[in-house]
């Protein structure tokens, strides 16, 4: 297993190595520039979409635009805010949020052009479903020649939407609040033989089994309840801590963009971070906590109630704002104003989090984010049961689904008991792999997104230009 944890280290670094950072930043700032910066101008109407203004019941597709993007938010919401935060500081120093905001705001403008082609090019599954997503964009967009593509990111897909981050950084936070350290085996690839660790392994199986063997309207219903209320909770408790450690955000702010630039200043001399590794780890952190341009959204979003595939782009762009502008900022934000990370420290993940809570609100923080981590970590693995499940009935054929639910769930337990690195490298590398064939399609079929983004404009707006207010 020590062979294994390094050739996933090797492997993560080469993923997500030069080539991927300029698809996905280079890709990114091309389809914002493309559309005219329509995640901003249009930002009125896709509000007023997803108040389900335009909501009709016979229109094809299973959920509807709000419970499309609750799904969707309630795999990117999760611990990729939490603990990926503090995995982005304590690896690449304040400076890798900047890059964080700068790919999401990239990311609007990939989820819009991404989300409206998983409606545009639906497919049926062998069971008759329609169905919408990377691969069926790439195989019925591009052709049956490109087949080989979408099989690539579906047998990737299967992998990178194993929820074993959420698993194992829940199991985490429960043991760091009820005996901190006191199981640590010191075997890297296993974490710890903490019975805390075991304990919430299985009950977060046996919850996720209650909702995800019900399928996406079931997911949908539950994701569209919890996903609201988890995140006021947590933002709430979040602005707290801001706003009692006001005076010091300016400085803050100043970290954050001054070291984007200056990778070495994170910690100083010759054992600072290297400004690419700085680049590096914002990106991947950002694409691990919005998953803009991996391709997972736009299978939520694809099974949207709808005929008008320029409207579910306008709500799915609205996801990376609210997931990093927003949620991972006041994380970010409340670890740096805490004072909790210092250059230097091991401490990583949401004990990193747990940490700046407990420092700044007390037991009341400390069980906030209990609370808070153990829904966000809930959601994510119910939207991502979904997103898996349908990589795998691509392949091996909807009838067969059931399984990939016990696949999902016995792995969902090993994230519990495995070491963070194993678990994180694993994911972030099959996060990858997604990532290149969903850009290259994205990127491919852009034209005939702009080409429906005007007629729909002009039909409801009267606007015939993208660029112009919705």
């Amino acid at each position: 297993m020590e062979s294994i944890a390094s050739a996933l280290e090797t492997a993560v670094d080469y993923a997500w190595g030069p080539p991927l950072l300029v698809v996905m930043l280079g890709g990114g700032a091309l389809l914002t520039l493309y559309s005219r910066f329509l995640p901003f101008v249009a930002a009125r109407h896709a509000l007023k979409v997803l108040s389900g203004k335009y909501d009709r019941k016979d229109d094809p597709g299973q959920i509807t635009h709000f419970q499309a993007l609750t799904t969707a938010l309630s795999a990117t919401i999760g611990m990729g805010n939490i603990g990926g935060v503090a995995i982005a500081i304590t690896q690449g120093g304040p400076g890798a949020v900047f890059w964080m905001w700068l790919a999401a705001t990239f990311g609007m403008a990939i989820k819009f052009f991404d989300c409206t082609l998983s409606v545009m090019y639906r497919g049926h599954d062998s069971q008759g479903t329609l169905q919408g997503g990377p691969m069926y964009y790439i195989e019925v967009g591009l052709g049956r020649k490109w087949r080989a593509l979408a099989v690539f990111f579906s047998l990737c897909g299967m992998v990178g939407c194993l929820a074993m981050f959420q698993t194992n950084q829940m199991a985490e936070i429960l043991s760091a609040a009820l005996q901190p350290g006191a199981w640590d085996t010191g075997v890297s690839w296993i974490g710890a033989l903490d019975p805390v660790r075991w304990i919430g392994g299985g009950l977060a199986v046996a919850l996720v089994a209650m909702v995800v063997l019900g399928g996406i309207t079931r997911i949908a219903r539950v994701a569209s309840r919890l996903v609201p209320a988890m995140c006021v909770l947590y933002l709430g408790s979040a602005l707290l801590i801001v706003l009692l450690h006001i005076e010091q955000l300016p400085d803050v702010l100043a970290r954050i963009f001054g070291d984007a630039f200056t990778g070495t200043a994170a910690v100083g001399g010759a054992e600072g971070i290297a400004f690419a590794t700085v680049i590096q780890t914002g990106i991947k952190r950002a694409a691990f906590s919005n998953e803009a341009g991996i391709g997972t959204a736009p299978m939520a979003h694809g099974a949207a109630k709808t005929t008008e595939p320029v409207r579910e782009g306008l709500v799915a762009m609205l996801g990376p704002f609210i997931d990093t502008v927003v949620v991972c900022s006041l994380t970010a934000f409340v670890i740096l104003l805490a004072g909790e990370w210092q250059p230097g420290e091991d401490v990583e993940g949401v004990a990193l989090t747990l940490s700046a809570f407990g420092g700044a609100l007390g037991w009341f923080g400390q069980f906030t984010l209990l609370l808070v981590v153990t829904m966000f970590a809930l959601t994510t693995m119910f939207g991502y049961s979904y997103y898996g499940k349908k990589c795998f009935s691509y392949l091996f054929g909807a009838e067969r689904g059931r399984v990939y639910d016990v696949i999902y769930l016995i792995a969902l337990f090993c994230g519990a008991v495995w070491s963070l690195d194993v678990v994180i490298n694993l994911l972030d590398t099959a996060f990858a792999c997604m990532a290149f064939p969903n850009m290259l399609a994205t990127l491919i079929l852009a034209p005939r997104v702009m080409r429906a983004t005007r007629e729909y404009l002009k039909k409801y707006t009267g606007k015939a230009s993208a660029s112009s207010s919705a």
